[in-house]
C-alpha cells in the first residue's frame, strides 16, 4: 500500500477524484462526454477551415470568431480527456507539474477568451454605431495586433499563475475533489502562507477579466442607445441579431465564471461548483460553434458553397 507522506515539497503527484456523483453513471456518462468532445473539436475545426476555405468569411469578425474556436479547441482538449479518464476509471493521478501544466493552458485560453469577448464587443460597436468607419478602424493590422496582444497577454497572465504557485511549498493532501487542476484546489496541497499570493491573483483577475467585462458592458450601452434611434422595427431588429450571437456568449461564460470564482460555493457545495465548472469548460466550447453557425446567414452560406464546389469536383 503506497505511502502519503506530509513532507514539505515531498509532494509529487495529485489525485483528481473527479465527478465522485456521477460514478453510478459511468458509461452513459462517458460517452457522453466523448461525443460532446467529438463535437466539440468537429464544430470548433469547421469554423476555422470555413474562415481558411471562404472568400466571404473574410472579415474581422469572421477572423475574432476563428481565435475563438481555437481557443475553445485549447480549453476543451485540456480538460475533457483527463476528465474522461477521470470518469473512466474513478480518479486520475497526475505529476505535480502536470497538473500545474494543465492549468497553465486553461489559464490561457481562460484569460484570453475574455480578452477577445471584448475586442469582439468592440468590434460591434463599430459596426453598428460607426459603420463609415468601420473598415477603415477595424483594418487587418488592427484585427492581427489585437489578437496577438491577446495571445501574449494571456501568456503572461499564464506565467505570473505558474511563478506564483512555483514559490509555494507543497505538503499535501495530495488529493484534489476536482476533475481539473484549477487554482484553489492547486493552492490546497500547498503548506505555505498564501495570502500574498492570492492578493496578487485578485488583482490580475481584476485587470483580466473584470476590466474586458467593462468594455463589453460599455459597447453594448452606445450598442443600444444607437439601435434605439433607429426608426425602424426591421431596423432595430436586423441589428440587435448583429451581436446577439457574441452577447449570448458573453452571457455564457461571464455567467458561469462569475458564480464560481466570486461567490464561496466551493466549500458549501462542491457539486454545485463542478457542475458549473462543467459549463465552461466542457459545454462552452461546444455551443459557440452552434451559436455562430445555426444562427448566422453568412456562414451558413459558406458552407453551401463549399459543399457545391466539392459536388462540381466530384463530377469532373
Amino acid at each position: 500500500m503506497p505511502q502519503t507522506t506530509t513532507l514539505i515539497n515531498n509532494v509529487t503527484s495529485v489525485i483528481l477524484l473527479g465527478l465522485t456523483d456521477f460514478r453510478g453513471f459511468r458509461i452513459p456518462f462517458s460517452s457522453l462526454l466523448a461525443l460532446i468532445y467529438g463535437a466539440t473539436v468537429s464544430g470548433n475545426l469547421l469554423i476555422i477551415l470555413l474562415f481558411l476555405l471562404s472568400n466571404s468569411l473574410r472579415a474581422p469578425m469572421y477572423f475574432f470568431i476563428t481565435q475563438l474556436s481555437i481557443f475553445d479547441l485549447l480549453l476543451t482538449s485540456d480538460i475533457v480527456p483527463v476528465l474522461l479518464h477521470s470518469v473512466l476509471y474513478g480518479g486520475s493521478t497526475m505529476t505535480l507539474i502536470g497538473c500545474i501544466v494543465q492549468f497553465s493552458f486553461f489559464v490561457i485560453s481562460d484569460s484570453s477568451e475574455c480578452l477577445l469577448l471584448s475586442v469582439m464587443s468592440y468590434d460591434r460597436y463599430v459596426a453598428i454605431c460607426n459603420p463609415l468607419r468601420y473598415h477603415s478602424i477595424m483594418s487587418y493590422g488592427f484585427c492581427v495586433t489585437s489578437v496577438s496582444v491577446i495571445w501574449v497577454m494571456g501568456f503572461m497572465v499564464m506565467l505570473m499563475y505558474v511563478l506564483s504557485i512555483n514559490s509555494l511549498h507543497f505538503c499535501g493532501p495530495h488529493i484534489i475533489d476536482h476533475f481539473y487542476c484549477d487554482f484553489q484546489p492547486i493552492m490546497q496541497l500547498s503548506c505555505s502562507d498564501t495570502t500574498i499570493i492570492y492578493v496578487e491573483i485578485l488583482i490580475i483577475g481584476v485587470i483580466n477579466g473584470f476590466c474586458p467585462f467593462i468594455v463589453i458592458v460599455m459597447s453594448y450601452v452606445y450598442i443600444v442607445l444607437t439601435i434605439l434611434k433607429i426608426p425602424s422595427n426591421t431596423g432595430r431588429h436586423k441589428a440587435f441579431s448583429t451581436c446577439s450571437s457574441h452577447l449570448t456568449v458573453v452571457s455564457m461564460l461571464y455567467g458561469t465564471l462569475l458564480i464560481v470564482y466570486m461567490f464561496p460555493i466551493r466549500e458549501n457545495s462542491p457539486t454545485l461548483s463542478k457542475v458549473l465548472s462543467l459549463s465552461y469548460t466542457v459545454v462552452t466550447p461546444l455551443l459557440n460553434p452552434v451559436i455562430y453557425t445555426l444562427r448566422n446567414k453568412d456562414v451558413k452560406e459558406a458552407v453551401r458553397r463549399i459543399k457545391l464546389v466539392s459536388l462540381i469536383g466530384k463530377d469532373f
